[in-house]
């Protein structure tokens, strides 16, 4: 196993990569027993709403990643022996992103999960910032990209062929095929992330933390609702999708 953590300066930065020299991964076996969370190096982290500080911040994020990248990177074999599943973590220190994280592939297929300083802020406790990794890697698991890039070259190609097949001029058909794409990439996204909700919670719960907790981060974020085509499934249900999940995996 070969993690990788990447990171720009910022004030927050500093205080994340002089805890770096001190994290050593830590590895668990894909199925053994879920052990106790240990003590993280922020001590007590408060159960309250109230954010941390920017060093119990960077504490919270390296201890957690150390504890459960190696944990997604078993599930990853397990489930993909011929895929790629030597995570690198990323850091967006760029000050005006908002809270955010993604999972995307390098050139080389090599699964990459970024956060924003911003989302790191934002976490309120050690379980949140599992729940996110957690998440994010269960996107590269499920194989979500190159689903999504199936259905998005399949809608691109039926667009246009309707376009074409109507008489529409060049920039036309162009539209219709952006507008296939981007109907296409979304016809499965909140399946998707769903389906990341639920493998994610089980990749924290293996490496002790607990989900159930950690999903309480979407009672801060804007409710998508059930919107025609959007890309994320109401809070409350991906919420309920956690605990289903933990419940049977307790």
């Amino acid at each position: 196993m070969r993690r990788q953590m990447v990171f720009k300066r910022s004030a927050m930065m500093v205080a994340v990569a002089g805890l770096l020299a001190a994290c050593q991964p830590v590895a668990y076996p894909a199925n053994g027993p879920v052990v106790q969370p240990l003590p993280l190096p922020v001590g007590a982290v408060p159960m309250t709403g109230d954010r941390l500080t920017e060093e119990q911040a960077a504490r919270n994020f390296v201890a957690v990643v150390s504890r459960v990248e190696p944990v997604a990177e078993a599930m990853c074999r397990e489930r993909n022996p011929r895929s790629n599943c030597d995570f690198q973590i990323v850091v967006d220190d760029r000050p005006d992103q908002p809270p955010n994280a993604f999972q995307t592939l390098d050139r080389s297929g090599r699964p990459i999960i970024g956060f924003t300083l911003a989302l790191i802020a934002d976490a309120r406790n050690a379980d949140e910032i599992a729940f996110v990794v957690g998440h994010e890697a269960a996107h590269h698991v499920a194989g979500h990209i190159p689903q999504v890039q199936r259905t998005a070259t399949t809608g691109a190609v039926l667009a246009g062929v309707l376009a074409q097949a109507s008489g529409a001029p060049p920039e036309a058909v162009r539209a219709a095929q952006q507008m296939g794409a981007t109907m296409g990439a979304r016809t499965y996204a909140r399946d998707f992330e769903l389906e990341a909700d639920a493998l994610g919670a089980e990749i924290a719960f293996r490496a002790g933390f607990d989900p159930v907790r950690g999903a309480a981060f979407f009672t801060r974020l804007p409710d998508p609702g059930d919107q025609f085509l959007g890309s994320h499934p109401p809070n409350a249900q991906r919420q309920e999708t956690v605990r289903r999940v933990v419940a049977g995996l307790r």
